[in-house]
């Protein structure tokens, strides 16, 4: 077979969103990167094709100034401001313009990797089909990472992975099975229906099962219900479960028949046996490519634990968290007689750099929900905004390990100075904050036209850019007046300025994601948050002239940084709000200058 050979310094296998941030990290970090996705589209379970919701630790809008930030929430400000229909297809084209404009980054669609080729714990080369195209790759990288979902690269490769439930004792998880197994949670297909306006009919095809009022008794199933996940019969239900009793992967078609057959057979029932308030109501969807919870999970050095989520831990080489509760679905999914889920809560927990990289294969780094993790502490990693974050962490971690000519595995001893990229780049890691000696603001004197009591100006240079515990971290100005709010750094001295780095406030408790859900959207605020910058200018003044400036307007970005074309040398940096998108005073968490 005759291949066209291609060469990366990354090449990223997967583009869900944690391998989209991942590889978005890698280029912007200066590596040549490609994405490899195996679909038409971009987003995994976000696509289109499954039109699930981006979840995370806010947990729906539920948790106080948890949303995650960083490439993920540059991408849902991005959608929420061309996307205000909740259209999974454009956000389907954001992703793909986000991706395919990318600086050093290519991307290979319908691309599905095949084969992959190691020698003494390294891959070395895997190549790939686009059936577009007919054409075959053989890439060659210096780092692959995995964000594949069920560790298809990994598993090639002959990376140590695991399958199913630890039992209780092997690790002492509280809430894990007595006996280990390889049982995993299942996958679901949803459904959308619309309002008619009329009475209309349905007619169950002969092949879809039929149910009972009591098959159903656990699951709410009427137009008036809604679940916590904020589904309901006008946008299916996640607990149209199969699969975890079986291999996800290599029964995957039989269990999507299966699906199909039940989904339709619950809708019938919905219609056609008794009152559910759906007499009105019409299928206008049903999900062909089954969302998928679990499958593989590839071993790193640390292998993250049910009760380290419990415990909120904080590791030393943090580059992420969680905080969505180890939500645990009994393997028997949808046949299984009790709750559908069993939610355990649990705090901000952060996950550690060594869960990100493979045990055994020396430039294999994974993203996603196949990382190093038990079963218990899936339950909570495995959502979408979680995965994400940690995409970014490994992105920026290989393209340093590109940098140094070394392993990701041999990032480690440089941890600090991926934590303090990560928090540069508007990660979040709890319990670590801005030291970055490069930072020329955190020298500065701070001022400010006003302040409120808890907002005060010096917050911008206090290294933590989002609210803790209560704590602002942000400053926040009396009401805007029409000529604006203004806040003033001055620095140690005339320095030379190429960079600033602002960071405002984007109301990270509300929720901003597409949803197939109407709860869902109606609880959102509509348009972009209104605690967000709109328009501002920025100063830079040297012995109170200024001798550099910009204005910007209708920004809609959290994190904006500005690339000065020369340097511009000046003692003063002032930045003044003139206009949010409906708060009344001027919000800025943080500024950096470089």
């Amino acid at each position: 077979m005759k291949y066209i050979n291609m060469q990366y310094d990354v090449v990223v296998v997967g583009g869900g969103m944690a391998g989209i941030c991942a590889a978005i990290a890698s280029a912007r970090g200066g590596a040549q990167t490609a994405l490899i996705q195996d679909r038409p589209v971009l987003g995994g379970n976000a696509s289109s094709e499954v039109r699930m919701h981006i979840c995370g630790a806010n947990i729906h809008g539920n948790r106080e100034d948890a949303r995650e930030t960083g490439i993920i929430e540059e991408i849902l400000l991005e959608n929420r401001k061309r996307n205000p229909n909740h259209s999974f297809s454009i956000l389907d084209t954001v992703l793909w313009e986000k991706v395919n404009f990318q600086e050093n980054l290519d991307l290979y669609l319908n691309t599905r990797m095949i084969d992959v080729e190691s020698s003494h714990n390294e891959i070395t080369s895997i190549t790939a089909h686009q059936l577009t195209t007919e054409k075959d790759f053989l890439f060659k990288a210096k780092i692959f990472i995995d964000c594949s979902g069920d560790s298809s690269l990994a598993y090639k490769a002959g990376a140590n992975f695991r399958v199913g439930r630890e039992s209780k004792d092997e690790f002492g998880e509280q809430f894990a099975p007595d006996k280990a197994d390889s049982y995993t949670m299942g996958n679901t297909i949803m459904f959308k229906a619309i309002d008619m306006g009329y009475e209309i009919a349905f007619e169950r095809p002969e092949w879809a099962y039929t149910f009972t009022e009591d098959d159903l008794r656990h699951r709410g199933h009427s137009a008036a219900v809604s679940t916590m996940e904020h589904y309901g019969i006008d946008s299916g239900y996640w607990w149209i479960e199969l699969g975890g009793m079986q291999d996800t992967i290599k029964d995957a078609e039989e269990i999507r028949d299966e699906l199909l057959k039940t989904v339709y057979g619950i809708w019938d029932h919905i219609k056609n046996a008794g009152d559910h308030g759906a007499q009105n109501y019409a299928l206008e969807w049903v999900q062909f490519l089954p969302g998928k919870r679990e499958s593989r999970r590839i071993e790193g050095d640390y292998l993250l634990k049910g009760q380290d989520a419990l415990a909120g831990k904080v590791f030393e080489d943090a580059v992420a968290y969680g905080g969505w509760p180890m939500d645990m679905h009994p393997p028997e999914g949808f046949h299984y007689k009790g709750d559908p889920t069993n939610f355990i809560e649990v705090p901000i927990f952060t996950i550690p750099y060594r869960s990100y990289y493979s045990k055994n294969i020396d430039n294999l780094m994974m993203a996603g929900r196949n990382i190093s993790a038990t079963h218990m502490a899936f339950g909570s990693i495995r959502v979408m905004a979680t995965c994400a974050i940690g995409g970014q962490a490994a992105g920026t971690a290989a393209a340093m390990a590109i940098n140094y000519h070394c392993t990701p595995r041999e990032i480690g001893r440089r941890i600090e100075t991926l934590q303090q990229t990560l928090l540069k780049d508007d990660c979040y890691i709890p319990g670590f904050k801005n030291e970055d000696v490069k930072d020329k603001a955190l020298q500065a004197k701070v001022m400010a036209s006003s302040q409120i009591a808890g907002g005060e100006a010096e917050q911008v240079i206090n290294g933590v850019s989002r609210k803790v515990e209560g704590q602002a971290n942000c400053w926040i100005s009396n009401p805007i007046s029409k000529e604006g709010q203004w806040i003033q750094l001055d620095l140690n001295g005339e320095e030379t300025i190429r960079e600033i780095h602002i960071k405002f406030d984007s109301n990270l408790t509300s929720e901003i994601v597409t949803s197939l859900s109407k709860t869902t959207i109606e609880r959102q605020q509509a348009g972009l948050p209104g605690t967000l910058v709109k328009e501002y200018e920025i100063q830079i003044l040297k012995q109170n002239a200024v001798v550099w400036s910009k204005c910007v307007q209708d920004n809609y970005l959290r994190f904006n940084k500005h690339y000065l074309l020369d340097e511009i040398a000046g003692d003063t940096l002032k930045i003044i709000i003139k206009k949010t998108y409906g708060c009344q005073e001027a919000r800025v968490f943080e500024v950096r200058v470089y």
